[in-house]
């Protein structure tokens, strides 16, 4: 069983930055896929065990996904932020060998002025 706890979300206004994080335990990063969702629905980064990242094209240049295997860590630094990115936002872990997904508690950011 793996779980995720994530912290890091709030409030910002447009053009700053906000830095999510996401711990999982019982899992093992360097064999599973990390990913941040809005709503559990919109994948909006995610990084693969050999670290390809992929990033969705509303984020893409703004928000980096960073991994720390020996933490079980990933993290997700959030730049110029704007109104638009306001959402739950979740992370998910999913094993190269196991077809489950792991879904974190979720954090809300809100990004208003």
């Amino acid at each position: 069983q793996v779980q995720l706890v994530e912290s890091g979300g709030g409030l910002a206004q447009p053009g700053e930055s906000l830095n999510l994080s996401c711990t999982a335990s019982g899992g093992d990063l360097s064999i599973a896929t990390m990913g941040w969702y809005r709503y559990r629905t919109l994948l909006i980064a995610d990084i693969m065990s050999d670290g390809y990242t992929n990033y969705d094209n509303s984020v893409r240049g703004r928000f980096t996904i960073t991994s720390d295997n020996a933490k079980n860590t990933v993290y997700l630094q959030m730049d110029d932020l704007k109104p638009e990115d306001t959402a739950v936002y979740y992370c998910s872990y999913a094993s190269d060998y196991d077809i489950r997904r792991y879904w974190g508690q979720g954090t809300q950011v809100t990004v208003s002025s």
